[in-house]
């Protein structure tokens, strides 16, 4: 594109045809794409979440030595593995789609991401091996690869909800695509739940106490199969439809230069029709206002850098805490008692009531938080609501981390009750917001980019949350440590730190995050100047 080079005038007057987006009643399409989109947060929330269930029935099934009294557990470098390879899969998916997304466009990768998860999750269900590590080696292949595919939707869905968005509704959009994951997490524990129903009542099994071996049915195996083959169902329902969905108007017109197609593209969105000769009159307005630098170039960090800043380690610091509790989750059941101890259940018994427990806390908590973000984002803004998101984190961890002895000992329902208020203010807060500042603060020529590099960074928390905390956050005492793990800080040290973390995340978005409530994308990130041409009107023909 050409440089620009004209006046700037008073006020600033966005392009007409984007104008015309901006101000646009919500439409049946908008609803449409919702669904599309956010499909791919529910495999997201499902695939990532179930696998925390899973590694203990993997552990059970692979791992188990009648001889040591104890049900098998996964061993600690297969677990963390088993359960962050996904996330590394992510963060490069997060990278590589992300700038692809701004280089061939939105649509054109679109469908590639959903065909990964379909294949990674069929290929994750159909793991094959000769012995326990080779199944488990072809496990990791695949859900390395179904990562990928996940972390390339983060920023293809979040920038095509946005920039298909009008102004007055964009941050509940893209909110509501994001919300998915919430319906992700509920339907992977009842999936779970309703195959080991099922399993249980077609081959009963007794507890590990009364019977080490047949406490795990050879018939187990097929439980975390069916469960990683279901992932592949949403995305599967969305392929085709992300296929026919048109490139958005602001990427065709702001980088592609293809004003005529974008309004054809709207006219689509809209329904309805503009003008030719309008269309040909503000031409030249695209190519004089396009900006004229470079990703990572002077302008750009003196334009962006501390957006860049911002949002990556906001996202970061949110990622670590919502990671870590929900990968944490399982063992904070049967710490607090929650669960029975897993010595007095069978391996699909033990799975049965961890999904429970797991619906409960996402029924009462954490999809309540997407959505009362959903409902305020926009009247409210995105700063305050992720200010007091950190803010309440911090709190509630700190009450359950430094009285942690006393909510495991003589107050378990508090313990769990507190526990899945930390889940709601994560969502009702940094999880949901952070997500969506990073599709309003850049440019288009680079929107994806930056959208998946903030991710990335996100997701590097993430992966801190399960290689790291998975061995630091063990139990100080010896006699509660997990087999094939050493002491460590303890499960109250941890939930301090994770505290600082969310203090130190509040911090930075007071700092470094600016407010986009109410304005245009191209306002947001400085996409165009005025000049002074006058502008011409688009009309309905």
């Amino acid at each position: 594109m050409e440089t620009h080079n004209a006046a700037l005038a008073g006020g600033g007057e966005a392009l007409q045809i984007l104008e015309t987006l901006d101000k646009a009643k919500t439409q049946g399409f908008h609803f449409t794409t919702i669904i599309i989109a956010g499909m791919g947060f529910f495999t997201d929330a499902y695939d990532l979440i179930c696998v925390s269930t899973v590694t203990k029935l993997l552990g059970r099934i692979y791992f188990t030595d009648p001889a040591s009294g104890m049900p098998g557990t996964l061993p600690p470098v297969l677990n963390a593995v088993v359960n962050g390879i996904a996330l590394l899969g992510a963060f490069c998916g997060q990278l590589l789609f992300g700038w692809l997304g701004d280089k061939l466009g939105r649509k054109r990768v679109y469908g590639v991401t959903a065909l990964l998860m379909v294949c990674c999750s069929i290929g994750s269900a159909l793991s094959f091996g000769s012995n326990p590590h080779a199944v488990l080696g072809t496990l990791c292949f695949f859900r390395f690869w179904l990562g990928v595919g996940i972390g390339g939707d983060y920023p293809l869905s979040a920038t095509i909800m946005s920039e298909y968005a009008n102004t007055s509704t964009r941050g509940a959009f893209v909110g509501a695509v994001f919300a998915n994951q919430g319906f992700g997490i509920l339907v992977s524990a009842a999936i779970a739940m309703v195959c080991a129903a099922g399993l249980r009542s077609c081959y009963p099994a007794p507890p590990f106490n009364a019977n080490p071996i047949l406490s795990t049915p050879p018939q187990a195996d097929y439980l975390w199969r069916l469960v990683f083959l279901f992932g592949c169902v949403p995305a599967l329902l969305t392929y085709h439809f992300r296929t026919k969905m048109p490139e958005t108007a602001r990427y065709t017109a702001l980088v592609v230069g293809n004003t005529k197609q974008a309004a054809h593209d709207m006219g689509q969105v809209l329904h309805r029709e503009f003008g030719e000769g309008d269309v040909e009159a503000r031409q030249h307005i695209v190519s004089a206002t396009a900006i004229d630098y470079h990703l990572f170039s002077r302008e750009f960090w003196q334009r962006h850098g501390l957006h860049l800043l911002g949002t990556a380690s906001t996202w970061f610091l949110a990622g670590l805490p919502w990671y870590t509790l929900n990968l944490f989750e399982k063992d904070a059941l049967t710490a607090v008692r929650w669960l029975p101890p897993p010595a007095t259940m069978s391996a699909i018994d033990e799975v049965y009531r961890i999904c429970k427990a797991q619906m409960l806390i996402a029924l009462c908590s954490i999809i309540p938080g997407y959505w009362c973000t959903i409902a305020l984002i926009d009247r409210i803004g995105r700063k305050p609501i992720q200010m007091q998101g950190f803010l309440m984190m911090g709190v509630l961890m700190l009450a359950l981390g430094i009285p942690y002895s006393y909510w495991r000992d003589k107050n378990q329902i508090g313990f769990m009750v507190i526990y899945a208020i930390t889940f709601f203010f994560n969502n009702f807060g940094p999880n949901t917001t952070t997500f969506i500042v990073p599709t309003e603060l850049y440019p288009a020529r680079f929107r994806t980019t930056c959208h998946g590099m903030s991710a990335a960074v996100g997701k590097l928390g993430a992966v801190l949350g399960a290689f790291g905390f998975s061995y630091v956050s063990q139990d100080r005492d010896p006699s509660r440590v997990d087999p094939g793990y050493k002491p460590g800080i303890g499960p109250g040290t941890t939930f301090v730190i994770l505290a600082g973390t969310s203090i130190i995340g509040l911090l930075l978005t007071l700092i470094l995050v600016p407010e986009t409530k109410g304005r245009s994308l191209e306002d947001i990130s400085g996409e165009y100047t005025t000049t002074k041409t006058p502008a011409a009107h688009f009309h309905r023909r």
